[in-house]
C-alpha cells in the first residue's frame, strides 16, 4: 500500500492511497470460489459450476463489494500509519479502479485540530452566591399556592386579576376578519394577552354585560395585514370569576408529601429544596461563565464536519420540543444557520475539555457517578430500581459520567482560576432574566406593585418553574402506587 498526504487548507487533509492489483484480484478470486460452492444456477449441479460461468454472472457485483471493502479497509489502515485523527468520515474519490491494474483513490477529511491550553491561573470569574431569607421562602410558597390557584365565580365587577369568559367577534369596517372571534373563551384581565385596550376594556363588566371596544391594532402587530388598522370588538361577558389560592393547611402540604410538623415543618422542606437549588445555581452560573473565558482564551479551529454533527444534534433537540407532532414536520424548516454558533461553541469546548482530559488523565470518578445517579434516582418511586437501570445501561450510564467527568474538569480549573464572589438575591441567582427584567422596570420609574398587577399571570410562569424542585423531594416520602411495568422505573407523580 503507497500513501501520500497534502494539507489542503487548515484541518483538512487529501491522502491519496495506492492498492496492488494482486491484493484485489486474490480478494475477487477468493469472494468467487466461496459463491461457487452455495450458489444455485439451472443446468448445474450445486457447487459443480465452473468459475467462469460464476465470475461472468456475479463478477461485476462481487468485484464492488470488494472494492468497497478494501477501500475501506486500506484508509483505515493508512490513517493510522500515519498516525491521523480523523474528525468525521472521508470523502472516497476512486482515480484508478481497473480491472488488472493497482488501485488508487483518494480519501479528503478533516483531522482534529491540535489544542495548547492556556494558563489557567489567568482566568478571572465570577461566582454569585446568595441567602435564602424569609421573605425568599414566604414568595415560594406564595408561588406553589398560584400553581394550584382556582377560579370561584363571582357576581362583582370584573377587576385586574380576575378571569371573564367571553364571546367576543372582532370586524375591520364592518367585515369580521380570520382570527377576530371567539367563543366560551377565558381571558385572565391584565395578562396582556390581547392588544391594548381589549383588557382594560373589560374592567368593571360583570357576568351578562354585553360591551363594544372600538380599538387599534399595533403597528408592529405580527399579522401585517391587520396591523395599525382600526377594529370594532363586540363582547359578551358570560362570566366573571376571581382567583382562590388554597389555605395552608395539612392538605395543601400533604400534596407536597408533607405530612408532619404543620406549616414549619413546610417551610423547612421548602427552604432545604430552596438552599439545594442555590447551590446548583451558582454552580452552573460559574461554570458557564468560566467556561465563556476559556473559549476566549484558547483559539481553537473547529473542523466543520463536527459541527455539522452537532447542528443534527441541536436540530433533533430542537424538533423534539414540539412532542407527538416532531414526526410531521420537515427538518428543513431548521436550517443549519439557526444552530451553527451555538454548535461551533459548544465543538470549540468539547475540544478544550477533552485536552484537559488528556493532559491531566482524569477519569470519572466512581463515587461522584455513584452520587449522581442516586440523586437521580431520588425522584423515582422505586430509587434502587433505578440505580440498577443506569449501571445496567452502557449508555445511560456513560452520559453520567460524561457529565460527571466534565464536572471535574470544571473543578479543576477552578481551583486555579481567579474567583471572586458577588452577593446578589436568591431571585437574581436562580431567575436572572425576571430579575433584570424587574430591574430594567425600576429603572424606567415603573413601581413593583403596578407591575405585578400588570404582568401577575407571566410572572408566574418561570416561579413555577423554580417551584419543581421544591415539589420533588418532599414527594419522596409517598409511598410507591404500583411497581413500574417498563423496563425504565417509572417517575414519581407530583
Amino acid at each position: 500500500m503507497q500513501v501520500s498526504i497534502e494539507t489542503t487548507t487548515g484541518l483538512e487533509r487529501r491522502m491519496t492511497i495506492g492498492v496492488p492489483a494482486a491484493e484485489v484480484e486474490n480478494a475477487v478470486a477468493a469472494r468467487l470460489n466461496e459463491a461457487a460452492k452455495t450458489v444455485k444456477i439451472n443446468g448445474f449441479r450445486k457447487g459443480k459450476i465452473p468459475l467462469k460461468v460464476i465470475k461472468n454472472r456475479f463478477g461485476k457485483g462481487v468485484r464492488q463489494e470488494v472494492l468497497g471493502e478494501i477501500m475501506s479497509r486500506s484508509y483505515y489502515a493508512a490513517v493510522t500509519e500515519q498516525k491521523l485523527k480523523p474528525a468525521g468520515q472521508p470523502k472516497i474519490e476512486p482515480k484508478s479502479l481497473d480491472e488488472g491494474k493497482d488501485i488508487e483513490f483518494i480519501a479528503t477529511f478533516e483531522v482534529y485540530p491540535e489544542v495548547s491550553l492556556s494558563d489557567f491561573s489567568n482566568v478571572k470569574a465570577e461566582k454569585l452566591v446568595a441567602e435564602v431569607t424569609d421573605k425568599d421562602i414566604d414568595t415560594m410558597i406564595e408561588n406553589l399556592r398560584q400553581q394550584r390557584q382556582e377560579w370561584e365565580p363571582v357576581k362583582r365587577q370584573a377587576k385586574n386579576d380576575d378571569m371573564v369568559n367571553i364571546d367576543y367577534e372582532g370586524t375591520i369596517e364592518g367585515e369580521a376578519f380570520a382570527g377576530g372571534s371567539g367563543s366560551d373563551t377565558n381571558l385572565v384581565l391584565g395578562s396582556g394577552r390581547m392588544i391594548e385596550g381589549f383588557e382594560a376594556g373589560l374592567v368593571k363588566s360583570k357576568a351578562g354585560d354585553e360591551v363594544t371596544l372600538e380599538l387599534t391594532f399595533p403597528e408592529e402587530y405580527r399579522n401585517k395585514d391587520l396591523a395599525g388598522k382600526p377594529v370594532v370588538f363586540n363582547i359578551k361577558v358570560n362570566s366573571v370569576s376571581a382567583p382562590k389560592l388554597p389555605a395552608l393547611d395539612d392538605e395543601f402540604f400533604a400534596a407536597f408529601g408533607v405530612t408532619e410538623g404543620g406549616e414549619a415543618g413546610f417551610r423547612k422542606e421548602v427552604a432545604a429544596n430552596m438552599e439545594r437549588e442555590l447551590k446548583k445555581a451558582s454552580k452552573n452560573r460559574l461554570k458557564t461563565n468560566v467556561m465563556d473565558v476559556l473559549l476566549e482564551q484558547n483559539e481553537v479551529d473547529v473542523p466543520s464536519a463536527l459541527v455539522a454533527a452537532e447542528i443534527d444534534v441541536l436540530r433533533q433537540q430542537a424538533l423534539q420540543q414540539f412532542g407527538a407532532g416532531a414526526q410531521n414536520l420537515d427538518p428543513s424548516l431548521l436550517p443549519d444557520d439557526l444552530f451553527r454558533e451555538q454548535a461551533e461553541k459548544r465543538v470549540k469546548l468539547g475540544l478544550i475539555l477533552g485536552e484537559v482530559i488528556k493532559q491531566k488523565g482524569l477519569r470519572a470518578d466512581a463515587a461522584k457517578v455513584r452520587e449522581a445517579i442516586e440523586d437521580i434516582a431520588a425522584t423515582y418511586e422505586t430509587p434502587e430500581e433505578v440505580i440498577n437501570y443506569y449501571y445496567s445501561n452502557k449508555d445511560q450510564l456513560d452520559t453520567v459520567e460524561s457529565a460527571v467527568l466534565e464536572d471535574q474538569v470544571f473543578d479543576l480549573i477552578a481551583e486555579e482560576a481567579q474567583i471572586k464572589e458577588r452577593k446578589v438575591s436568591y431571585q437574581e441567582l436562580t431567575n436572572p432574566k425576571q430579575a433584570a427584567e424587574e430591574d430594567a422596570d425600576k429603572e424606567a420609574g415603573k413601581s413593583k406593585t403596578s407591575k405585578t398587577a400588570a404582568k401577575k399571570p407571566a410572572a408566574k410562569k418561570p416561579a413555577a418553574k423554580k417551584a419543581a424542585d421544591a415539589e420533588k423531594a418532599p414527594a419522596a416520602k409517598k409511598p410507591a402506587a404500583k411497581k413500574p411495568a417498563a423496563k425504565k422505573p417509572a417517575k414519581k407523580a407530583d
